[in-house]
């Protein structure tokens, strides 16, 4: 009993630590022979780096949301998420985003993509690691019944693929 009231103790003295992360799917659909991209980031965390970046108030998800919001998550994204197939920069559109719950969805596409002859792919994830030391960012990449998934950090922020 005392050691059950000892750690109960030591949890109320204790603070919540929050969790910084992004996790990132990559499929290829050969329907559409594009890479398909989604990006879930909690709405807070990019609400906090486009503010400190770019000196906006988003608002993300409320009724006020800033109309350049998304110009800016775009922009965002430039600069801190690149894709290369077969050493060249890939090209990817922003389709847009949604909200669940407290996590935006970013969707991104790169049309036009030869699975057969692609050799490798290198993504390299920067999200939120500028803002936050303990950000992890999550890539799942799936192809053809394949599934590869990394975990990119500041110190380490790019994986590649071979095929």
């Amino acid at each position: 009993m005392a050691l059950l009231l000892f750690v109960m103790m030591m949890f109320s003295f204790s603070t919540v630590h929050k969790f910084y992360v992004s996790v990132t799917n990559v499929v290829y659909s050969e329907k559409d022979e594009a890479l398909q991209i989604t990006t879930r980031i909690f709405i807070d965390d990019l609400e906090q780096v486009l503010e400190e970046r770019y000196g906006i108030d988003p608002e993300l998800a409320t009724e006020k949301e800033s109309k350049i919001a998304d110009e800016y998550i775009k922009k965002y994204f430039r600069t801190k998420f690149a894709i290369e197939l077969d050493g060249e920069n890939a090209n990817y559109t922003f389709l847009g985003k949604q909200y669940d719950n407290d996590v935006v969805i970013c969707y991104l596409e790169i049309p036009k993509v030869n699975l057969e002859d692609l050799k490798t792919i290198s993504i390299q994830n920067e999200i939120l690691t500028d803002l936050f030391e303990e950000q992890q960012n999550i890539v799942h990449v799936k192809w053809k019944g394949n599934k590869k998934s990394f975990v990119l950090i500041r110190e380490n922020n790019k994986g590649m693929l071979n095929f």
